[in-house]
């Protein structure tokens, strides 16, 4: 552990001036936390990236997906993926996460290996349908419990870690795919692309073991074995110290506190705005590749991970950049920039080869800190657990419903390689976006003029590390000439103090 402490200080892992005791919780922490919800996320990505790799490797012909069947085999999963979102994770802030996310774990394994089977494309509808509806507990809800147990200066990498998975479950689906083509096609009479949902089975079902033994749920709510009561205060305590308030419930009041005011509007487009936008380095990607007539089925598998492979590394600089400079916008606008350059080179289109591959990448290498609007809206919230794990399924819904509804709209195979629509849409909300980046500051400054201060406890909470790691709390100290109002009411008597 000594090592992995001393290299951890030198890269910023754990933020200066923390104490040997703290460095050792979070060492504990990030075990506990991303151990479970990085594997979690990643055999669910690994599940959801096959489809679009078995289409390209024999499924089409084999259940005749001619048109847009394939678009409609791809949104009938963000139908059942999105109507469970919200439910999902108001759920989670009731029952044992280290029971709840593990049982959809097996749920979505268990349709996954069921859509090895298909016999037809009616067939093929309903095991994305309930693979999608399964699969709804995991992003939300382990972004839940991953922005649940860190302090500012470390959310920005344990997200950049834990999105990092997503482009890892799409690379391995790609290589997987690749050796099931090449290794298994006709093995026990069953196609090679079959065999890839077989194998993503046999992946997915026993990492919800590990889910249950390592899952420790949220911090004030955390009955890990792996954790002493002493530790299990300090995770307490020194989020408490970082403006993190403990749960709060869910009653009447919940919708007032998530919809009370401008931020899960403004996020929720701008996010939204910045999800949509490299969307090209997915399935057009790959699409793209297979119009090529001189590549091979395992040359478009491989290659069609290249861009995510630059999106990780895109994601752990952006994480680690955004702690080290304490903000989030900064990092976004370059990745604006980048998403906006990439999508007017393909709407061009009439360019080399060399200069699509160029614009490929770029938009998976811009994909990285558009990931930074999760943290930032858990830092917006971070008064308020259930206000907070509910604001995540929400922006999540609007990228579910935008993965419904664009592809059929802007996306359409039929219009494949070159997807004039999509590209202009693209590119006029690349502009968008760039535009909304300063409206959350502009706001939150707005509002602290005003004296709102949303998050901000009636109490002055300092931590003392002797044994008990008791909180003191103390009457809260005239703030000029506003007082600040309870959370529960997130309003501002403006009178003199």
């Amino acid at each position: 552990m000594g090592f992995f402490v001393k290299f951890g200080e030198s890269i910023g892992w754990y933020p200066k001036g923390m104490s040997a005791e703290e460095r050792k919780l979070v060492f504990k922490i990030d075990w506990l936390v991303l151990s479970f919800s990085c594997l979690a996320y990643f055999t669910k990505n690994l599940d959801v990236s096959a489809l679009t790799n078995a289409y390209t490797a024999g499924m089409k012909e084999d259940l005749n997906l001619d048109g847009n069947k394939f678009n409609y085999a791809t949104s009938m999963y963000y139908v059942g993926y999105c109507l469970f979102q919200i439910p999902s994770n108001v759920v989670l802030t009731k029952l044992p996460a280290q029971y709840y996310l593990p049982a959809a774990e097996v749920a979505w394994g268990l349709f996954t290996l069921g859509t090895a089977f298909v016999k037809s494309y009616q067939q093929l509808m309903a095991m994305r349908f309930f693979v999608g509806l399964s699969a709804t507990a995991c992003y939300v809800g382990n972004a839940h419990i991953v922005n649940s147990w860190y302090t500012r200066q470390e959310l920005g990498k344990r997200n950049s870690i834990y999105a990092c998975v997503w482009p890892l479950g799409q690379m391995f689906s790609g290589y997987l795919q690749a050796a099931a083509y090449d290794n298994l096609d006709g093995v026990k009479g069953m196609a090679g692309w079959r065999w890839l949902f077989v194998i993503c089975t046999i992946i997915t079902i026993p990492s919800s073991i590990i889910g249950v033994l390592f899952c420790p749920n949220v911090p004030d709510k955390c009955s890990s074995r792996f954790l002493n009561d002493r530790e299990r205060e300090l995770c307490v305590n020194r989020l408490l110290k970082d403006g993190f308030g403990k749960s709060r419930g869910v009653d009447r009041t919940l919708l007032k506190r998530i919809f009370g005011n401008w931020r899960i509007y403004v996020f929720w487009l701008m996010g939204n705005a910045f999800w949509m936008t490299p969307y090209p380095s997915g399935t057009p990607f790959t699409l793209w590749l297979d119009s090529k007539p001189n590549y091979s089925v395992a040359m478009i598998n491989n290659l069609s991970t290249i861009t995510s492979a630059v999106s990780i590394v895109s994601y752990l600089l952006s994480g680690f950049y955004s702690d080290w400079r304490q903000n989030r916008w900064e990092t976004m606008l370059y990745s604006g920039v980048l998403l906006l350059v990439g999508n007017v080179m393909l709407l061009v289109w009439d360019i080399s080869d060399a200069g699509k591959f160029f614009a490929f990448i770029a938009l998976g290498f811009a994909n990285g800190p558009t990931n930074l609007v999760i943290p930032w809206l858990a830092e917006t919230y971070a008064h308020d657990l259930e206000a907070r794990s509910t604001s995540i399924a929400i922006l999540n819904v609007g990228w579910v419903v935008i993965n419904l509804v664009v592809p059929l709209v802007a996306w359409p195979t039929v219009s494949a390689p070159e997807y004039k629509g999509g590209y202009i849409w693209s590119t006029i909300w690349c502009v968008i976006e760039l535009f909304l980046l300063p409206l959350p500051l502009y706001l939150e400054k707005r509002d602290q003029k005003r004296g709102i201060f949303f998050g901000k406890m009636d109490m002055e909470t300092t931590i003392s590390r002797d044994d008990e790691m008791s909180i003191e709390a103390v009457p809260e100290k005239p703030l000029g000439e506003v007082t600040v109002a309870a959370v529960d009411e997130e309003i501002v008597d403006e009178k003199k103090a």
